[in-house]
């Protein structure tokens, strides 16, 4: 692994997170532990003092009728048994002078200021009053030695600076070994997606069933993996049937102008022969059409951007397009559209569907039948549109495929000599789909067929 590279890789970072979190925890304890051990220490020292104060006193008390003599014998005998200590006593009067004091007590420091606990160079002070005023002794002050302690305090310091350089040593290695066991199966979900290609859309990468975060985001880029894989799939039929419809139109052309030519023909003849061919490019051409039409119903489904569209209008306006080719096939038209009522999406797109709706209701009617449109705004929050025709209907088992692209029901070519794409319905559910609606068939085949789509509403503002 290349050095930028390493120093940029997640288990790097975990390991510097891990290392920096250790070492100041360990830090934090270490340092933690010897100020409670020296304070530890020192508080054993203040307690012995205070204790050898109370000692003190009980012995100005007990002696004191006996003398300053008797007072200093028993005095020294304890300061000879904590010799070495360096503990000494003083004993001092009323006017600051000293009565009494041991004898490691002459080259050590006075009690100085307030407090009773005092700390001067390498000794701990203690001073109280006496109990008793006897032998002219009103104040006491004790001591001891601390270089013991600091000694310890030393000793201490060096464990805790050595203890504190191996973690820092050891925290690093420990938590790039961490990390590698944290990042191992990320190593093996990166590897088998440099791996992957796009000629194998079966691939995917690993999931170990635990259900940690690592579980989770393979599962997530699976799912991700599968819709891609459904979507490239549906783009190889689509182009497959696509050359296939093509096929047919292209192939009419051709031969009716290889028999135009296979052979001298009358005026007549050839007149008819071009009305073939241009019957079959018209053909090609409404195709052609269809199929940009879903191409870009599909690709601007996020780009496009969404205003707030009178869909009243809409349908009004669909509807009034189709009278004519209505009267022509003598099919009743009825309307029942409802004002005002308003959704969020693209204009255009809504008007594609309004039209294809009408238009296939229209194809599949034969002549003296009727079609109804419909529009309301529901106390649901939606808009429906439902579009209803007295045709021929559709085969049950056929109705869940009208929405596939290139479909054609059996009875739908059959519908008054009328030819289709098979990617009316199609695009209408792209177009719906993409609004965050629904679309339904319901058909009872030689009774008809009703289709209904359900739209969001919208506030009622900027009416595109």
């Amino acid at each position: 692994m290349k050095p930028a590279r390493f120093f940029r890789s997640i288990r790097f970072r975990i390991a510097v997170w891990c290392s920096l979190a250790v070492a100041a925890v360990a830090i934090a304890a270490l340092v933690g532990l010897r100020q409670t051990i020296r304070w530890t220490l020192t508080h054993e020292v203040d307690q012995a003092l205070l204790e050898d104060g109370d000692e003190v006193g009980l012995v100005l008390t007990e002696l004191g009728p006996e003398g300053l003599e008797a007072v200093a014998d028993e005095l020294g005998r304890k300061a000879t048994g904590h010799r070495q200590h360096r503990w000494f006593v003083r004993l001092i009067a009323d006017d600051d002078t000293i009565v009494w004091q041991s004898a490691s007590a002459a080259d050590s420091p006075a009690l100085a200021g307030d407090g009773p606990l005092q700390t001067s160079g390498e000794y701990r002070l203690y001073g109280t009053d006496a109990p008793t005023n006897r032998v002219g002794v009103a104040r006491m002050e004790l001591g001891a030695w601390l270089a013991p302690l600091q000694d310890d305090l030393k000793r201490i310091d060096r464990t805790v600076v050595g203890a504190t350089v191996l973690m820092l040593l050891l925290a690093p290695l420990c938590g790039y070994w961490l990390a590698g066991l944290a990042t191992r199966d990320l190593a093996a979900i990166t590897a088998q997606a440099a791996r992957m290609r796009p000629s194998k859309l079966d691939e995917r990468l690993p999931e170990r069933g635990v259900g940690d975060e690592l579980d989770r985001l393979a599962h997530t880029v699976n799912r991700l993996l599968d819709r891609i894989a459904d979507f490239i799939e549906e783009k190889r039929n689509f182009l497959a049937n696509a050359a296939h419809e093509l096929r047919t139109p292209i192939a009419a052309i051709r031969s009716s102008a290889e028999v135009s030519l296979a052979a001298d023909r009358t005026v007549g003849e050839y007149r008819e022969l071009l009305e073939q061919i241009i019957e079959d490019s018209e053909s090609l051409e409404v195709l052609v059409n269809q199929v940009l039409l879903l191409s870009e119903a599909v690709a601007s489904q996020d780009a496009t951007p969404r205003n707030t569209v009178d869909f009243s209008q809409v349908v009004s306006r669909a509807v009034d397009m189709f009278r004519g080719v209505a009267e022509s096939r003598q099919i009743e038209l009825h309307a029942n559209i409802q004002p005002q009522v308003q959704v969020r999406g693209v204009r255009q797109h809504l008007v594609q569907v309004a039209n294809n709706l009408i238009d296939n209701a229209l194809k599949y009617t034969p002549e003296g039948g009727q079609a109804t449109v419909e529009l309301v705004a529901t106390e649901s929050g939606e808009a429906r549109l439902e579009v209803v025709d007295s045709g021929i209907g559709i085969d049950p088992a056929d109705v869940p495929r009208v929405f596939e692209r290139f479909f054609r029901a059996d009875r739908a070519r059959q519908r008054c000599g009328q030819g289709g794409t098979g990617l009316g319905l199609s695009i209408c559910q792209t177009i719906v789909d993409a609004h965050d609606g629904s679309i339904e068939c319901r058909s009872t085949p030689g009774s008809g067929t009703q289709l209904e789509v359900r739209l969001p509403l919208a506030v009622p503002t900027n009416s595109a």
